[in-house]
């Protein structure tokens, strides 16, 4: 069967969304393609028929190995839009994915080749996602959350996972952009503050912006160290 743009569309979005998901709720589903329920249900229905997806009723989607295969191209085609309208057309890297949601619509293959020329041949976009090859492979991306890294580390920004504008734009003021180094001061307990020693100024940032952050690892810390206990009159008090 002729697989249609939307069908790729489709499946890019589960297979973006399943990164973060066992499985991708309808629900979620619309919520990012902005589309109705009937919409997503016949979509989803497409989908499965032909044996790009699973869905389990109550619980969501998942695409199997071929679904994979059809949303790689789609998801190449999204990120290498998004380092073209960046690099070339000088946007702002906030409103990078919404503007190639329509912009890439329009884009065929030769524009995508033309495209991929003009912006440097790029392997991530600019969020740090990696960029599918022209083969359908997605490049391995060896990082972890921030919010899983132990203080005392000294780490590398490799992905901003959120498309959050107010946040993007904060953390760009931040200068925590992809390819920045840090080295992670303190993680406070209890989902409190992190702090960030970096160039040219040290950040506090709070655990919600954190959790946006995924990074390389290059020294591993130890984490935060309790003082020993110490035993005075029958009580347990710390140093």
């Amino acid at each position: 069967m002729t697989i249609s743009p939307a069908m790729r569309r489709y499946a890019a979005e589960i297979y973006r969304l399943q990164q973060d998901h066992q499985q991708v709720s309808l629900s979620l589903l619309s919520s990012h393609v902005e589309a109705s329920a009937q919409a997503i249900s016949t979509m989803v229905k497409r989908l499965n028929t032909n044996g790009y997806l699973v869905h389990e009723p109550y619980r969501g989607v998942r695409l199997t190995s071929d679904g994979e295969k059809i949303a790689l191209p789609s998801l190449r085609r999204h990120r290498l839009t998004e380092v073209f309208l960046v690099r070339v057309m000088k946007y702002d890297w906030a409103a990078a994915h919404e503007l190639s949601d329509v912009f890439e619509r329009g884009v065929n293959d030769e524009l995508e080749a033309r495209m991929d020329e003009l912006a440097g041949y790029p392997t991530r976009c600019p969020h740090g996602e990696p960029i599918p090859n022209r083969d359908g492979v997605m490049p391995k991306v060896d990082d972890v959350p921030l919010l899983d890294v132990p203080s005392g580390s000294d780490c590398i920004v490799s992905r901003v996972r959120t498309h959050d504008m107010e946040k993007l734009h904060y953390i760009g003021e931040l200068g925590l952009v992809p390819g920045t180094p840090f080295h992670l001061l303190s993680c406070a307990p209890f989902k409190g503050p992190l702090r960030l020693q970096m160039k040219p100024q040290d950040h506090i940032i709070g655990y919600e912006l954190a959790a946006s952050l995924w990074v390389e690892v290059t020294k591993r810390g130890e984490g935060n160290k309790l003082p020993p206990l110490k035993i005075a009159y029958g009580k347990s008090s710390r140093n």
